[in-house]
């Protein structure tokens, strides 16, 4: 860039020229983010993110359409989510359910809590629909590497998970000049199959999913319900380089183009009950 060319205006989308990763090259980089330490609450979660954007081989200059994945975990850790259980007096519901499946019941009460709706309890799972519209075993509710308060305390959702990923966005554009994508993420089932996958609870700076509809195919039929859920694909690319146990809970994305435009997990993918067939 010359000195006379003032680059590109605040919050105005980056395309960069053809590099080793990006559209129509087939190939999509993954960078795990180096340093962040053991996140508490209150901490400067968007500082740490950028500081390890700094620590990481190859991860600076940021990309326009660079997307940064940040775990559920360590969002809700900086928003302070945590439940101190010997706060917590459990529901004759929630002893009974406990005590039939070996459950801790002040853990039963949290996540019926947080249910707006209890879709299915049984097999010692609580399946229930929280009130950012999730339907979720146990209510996202985590008691797992959740700190020094592990056995005592358990972690919630985040508020409100699109909200922190556009303030975690704003800051790292302040500070690189660059707005990338964002997704929080988080560790889910999926029904009809066994294990889990990382999905996206929560977007900012790109559509989460890419409507196909009404456009051909490779062959040109018309497609009438292919809707592609990138914002899901993206997190679950991260998390192969996250793993769940080698404290890494941040990478960037880099060559999956996301579509542009400004989305929300809330309001785009979650689907209405009108449409719910399982209900």
């Amino acid at each position: 860039m010359s000195s006379a060319d003032p680059g590109p205006a605040r919050g105005e989308s980056v395309r960069p020229a053809p590099g080793p990763a990006g559209p129509g090259t087939g190939r999509l980089e993954v960078f795990a983010l180096d340093g962040i330490p053991e996140i508490r609450s209150g901490d400067d979660l968007a500082t740490l993110v950028g500081d390890a954007l700094e620590r990481t081989d190859g991860a600076l200059p940021l990309r326009g359409d660079d997307v940064l994945v940040v775990t559920q975990k360590i969002v809700s850790k900086a928003e302070g989510a945590f439940v101190d259980l010997s706060a917590v007096q459990p529901r004759l519901e929630a002893v009974a359910y406990a005590s039939r499946w070996g459950r801790d019941a002040r853990q039963v009460e949290v996540v019926l809590r947080q249910a707006v709706r209890v879709v299915r309890m049984d097999n010692g799972v609580v399946i229930v629909e929280t009130r950012h519209g999730f339907i979720l075993a146990n209510g996202g509710v985590d008691a797992s590497n959740v700190g020094a308060g592990s056995g005592d305390t358990v972690l919630l959702l985040p508020d409100d998970p699109d909200a922190s990923a556009r303030r975690i966005r704003e800051a790292v554009e302040q500070r690189f000049g660059v707005a990338p994508g964002v997704v929080i993420s988080d560790s889910l089932g999926r029904p009809w199959r066994f294990g889990i996958t990382d999905l996206a609870i929560g977007v900012a700076g790109f559509r989460p999913n890419e409507d196909l509809r009404g456009t051909a195919d490779a062959d040109g039929r018309v497609m009438s319900a292919t809707i592609r859920a990138v914002a899901d694909e993206i997190a679950s690319a991260a998390e192969l380089v996250l793993g769940k146990t080698a404290r890494r809970p941040a990478a960037l994305v880099r060559g999956a183009s996301p579509p542009p435009g400004e989305g929300s997990i809330a309001a785009d993918v979650l689907m209405p009950a009108e449409l719910d067939l399982f209900r």
